[in-house]
Parts: C-alpha cells; sequence; structure tokens
C-alpha cells in the first residue's frame, strides 16, 4: 500500500494496563493453587475471596465493608459472599459499574462475573472474566473462579449447563 507523499501511516500500539495485567497474572497464578497463607480459603465458596484476592492484585484496597483479616475479623460478608459483593459493588459505582447479559459486547478482561445458577434473583457464583473473543456468531466470555476451580471456562458454557442467568461488573 503506497502512502501519499507527506502523510504519515497510521500505525497503533497496544499498551497494556498494568493493573488488569497484574490482577490477571494474579489469576492465572492462583486458580487452582490457592493462596491460602495469605487470604485462607473459605471450604466450599471460595469464589468471593479468589474474586477480591484478584482485585486486591489489580490495586484496590480494602474498605471497612470490603474486606479481610487473618488476625480477628476474618472475611467480611462482601469478600465472601457473591450476593453481598454484588450489593457492594452496586453501593459503590467509583468501583464498578453493573452490565447485563445483554451488554457482554461491553464486558472486559478483569471485569467480574456473576451467576444466579437458581434464578433466585441471589448470586451464587463470581468470577473474574479472562478471555473476550469476539467473532462474528457474537462476544463469547471465559472467566476463572473458585470453588469448581476453574480457568478459561466458557460463560455460555456454565449457562448451557445449569440454566442459570448471568451479569457482570465493568470494574474501573
Amino acid at each position: 500500500m503506497a502512502v501519499a507523499a507527506g502523510v504519515s501511516p497510521l500505525t497503533f500500539q497496544y499498551v497494556p494496563d498494568p493493573r488488569i495485567t497484574a490482577q490477571i497474572g494474579y489469576v492465572r497464578a492462583h486458580w487452582n493453587s490457592y493462596n491460602s497463607a495469605v487470604y485462607g480459603a473459605i471450604g466450599g465458596n471460595d469464589c468471593v475471596n479468589f474474586t477480591s484476592q484478584s482485585l486486591i492484585a489489580r490495586g484496590w484496597t480494602m474498605d471497612a465493608e470490603w474486606s479481610y483479616s487473618a488476625a480477628g475479623a476474618g472475611y467480611s460478608s462482601a469478600w465472601s459472599s457473591s450476593t453481598a459483593f454484588a450489593a457492594y459493588l452496586s453501593a459503590h459505582p467509583e468501583r464498578a459499574t453493573p452490565l447485563t447479559a445483554g451488554e457482554s459486547s461491553r464486558v472486559k478482561v478483569g471485569d467480574i462475573v456473576q451467576f444466579d445458577w437458581d434464578r433466585s434473583g441471589d448470586k451464587d457464583h463470581t468470577g473474574i472474566v479472562t478471555r473476550v473473543v469476539k467473532d462474528a456468531s457474537g462476544t463469547h466470555l471465559y472467566y476463572a473462579g473458585h470453588t469448581e476451580d476453574s480457568l478459561d471456562k466458557s460463560v455460555e458454557e456454565s449457562l448451557a449447563n445449569t440454566g442459570g442467568t448471568v451479569s457482570y461488573w465493568s470494574v474501573a
């Protein structure tokens, strides 16, 4: 392709966000190797604990509502419960913005995915979006999580297997 005299060719350079790189690096390192020496583990229900750890790796700081302490208080409900975490994020739009299943094209790597497996209105599982694939058939999202340890698990497949619903949080 010839470029007209005096006109510079248009080039693009992707510069990864170091916060998201740190978050996803943490997720890939600990999706099946729990960092229990630092954060403990919640037997049978560690998904929000893991998601919260990834947000700390991203650069978030704990506050009075969303916290973990190895000594004393342990896990706040927003740190350990999917439903309480959703309520916390809803009350803190500076941290995340809700996205519906119909807005999946706006979801980015590092965002949060939440499932309501039984369609009861509460949140039953939480994960971290690890891949976004856009093709002619639409947007395909993949996530990582604890409890049922997974990495790059398809959101579509998870919904097909359970019949539940999904929602997302776009992380600031």
